[in-house]
């Protein structure tokens, strides 16, 4: 391919239009870095929306990738798949679960969790708890169940119908959660941290008032950590910063350092009712997708990589404070680790754009917000370059 011309023409022509997509084509990637058609560089501050936790081709996963490729591709989850169990293993040894399922993506994962939640309760006698509460402005994925379960109108514009048995309160409302109770209320669905709703912070005390909530009513309590999970708030998962453990956790994104996989944990007591024949993948737990997974794991939990990369969030953060105390269209600054967030008064759209004619790829969602998901190896100089960028934008903006 020669230039992002001909890469944009070819796609125009033969790919669905589903995605509103920027005029560059990206053809290569090293570490914080991408490379489009024309060979013109980019730092990236998107990482393929949260999954490039690691950089771009990180040398130890392309390395498992090739190894395993030669070994074995595919087989089925008929049989007994090395790279699936020792990767489960490893997940169990990180976090509360106690086994896992597998499958190829967030929304997969999500599907699995509403699933599971409403078979327990089925093979529990109470086949009549299937309601699953979610917040507003959450989002958990874009296939039926998963698009039911996310309170976005947007998200549901030309899809209605919704799939029954979803009830939709506001975030960090802790009353407007317990009016929404009912006897139909299997579980609650969340995100520790509402990415694509605009970076909304979880309040601690709300999270642990539904976990009181749903201990005292038998009602599960489901972390969608697909954008929060390995890393991206400065723990290794969310959970963990607000010192709570949910029933269920649904992850993928950043589990198969740039391969595509999704996973959902539990404990023994709830997963259990998983058994044959309940729910599959076929590409679910692939030996490629595992061992790339094991690959990126092995390079997130070693000793001192996630206090760095907190450390390099604290200060991005920092300066986007000195950015809102010096621009008045700065609304807010929100975030924590390297999931950070600008909301201005105004569209954002302009911002992306004007950042990638100088060499910087950030996401606007929401209209005016601004989102942040640089890989986690970013360093001062590219955080301090972005910032130095976008004073000037704003220069221009606030005119």
């Amino acid at each position: 391919m020669k230039s992002n011309q001909e890469l944009i023409k070819l796609t125009n022509k033969y790919v669905a239009k589903n995605y509103g997509r920027y005029p560059i084509g990206l053809v290569r990637g090293k570490g914080t870095a991408v490379w489009d058609a024309s060979g013109k560089k980019y730092i990236d501050f998107v990482a393929g929306l949260a999954v490039n936790n690691l950089g771009h081709c990180p040398p130890t996963v392309v390395k498992a990738i090739r190894k395993q490729a030669g070994k074995l591709l595919h087989v089925s989850n008929l049989y007994h798949i090395e790279p699936q169990s020792q990767l489960a293993s490893e997940l169990t040894r990180l976090t509360f679960a106690d086994k896992f399922f597998f499958c190829n993506s967030g929304t997969e994962a999500n599907e699995a969790a509403i699933k599971l939640a409403r078979r327990w309760f089925y093979d529990n006698g109470q086949p009549k708890r299937f309601e699953i509460i979610t917040m507003r402005d959450s989002f958990h994925g874009r296939t039926m169940a998963s698009l039911s379960a996310t309170a976005q109108k947007k998200i549901h514009t030309g899809f209605t119908p919704l799939l029954p048995g979803f009830k939709y309160v506001p975030f960090n409302n802790i009353a407007a959660f317990k009016k929404a109770l009912t006897k139909k209320i299997c579980a609650v669905l969340i995100e520790p941290v509402q990415g694509e709703g605009g970076v909304n912070l979880a309040q601690e005390t709300y999270l642990k008032s539904l976990r009181k909530i749903c201990n005292e009513k038998g009602i599960l309590l489901i972390f969608d950590e697909i954008q929060t999970g390995f890393g991206r708030t400065g723990s290794l998962f969310a959970y963990e910063r607000y010192k709570i453990k949910p029933d269920i956790i649904t992850l993928a994104k950043a589990l198969g350092g740039g391969i595509a996989i999704g996973a959902m944990g539990s404990t023994n007591k709830i997963i259990e009712s998983f058994s044959p024949g309940t729910h599959g993948a076929t590409f679910g737990g692939n030996p490629l997708a595992c061992a790339a997974s094991l690959a990126s794991l092995k390079n997130l939990t070693k000793k001192g990589f996630l206090q760095k990369a907190s450390s390099q969030g604290d200060y991005f953060l920092k300066q986007l404070y000195c950015l809102k105390e010096k621009f008045s269209i700065i609304r807010e600054v929100r975030g924590v680790g390297l999931m950070l967030a600008v909301e201005l008064d105004q569209p954002g759209a302009n911002v992306v754009t004007d950042c990638m004619e100088e060499g910087l790829l950030i996401n606007c969602i929401q209209q005016n917000t601004i989102r942040f998901l640089p890989p986690l190896i970013i360093k001062r100089k590219e955080i301090d370059l972005l910032i130095t960028t976008l004073s000037k934008i704003f220069t221009k903006m606030q005119q």
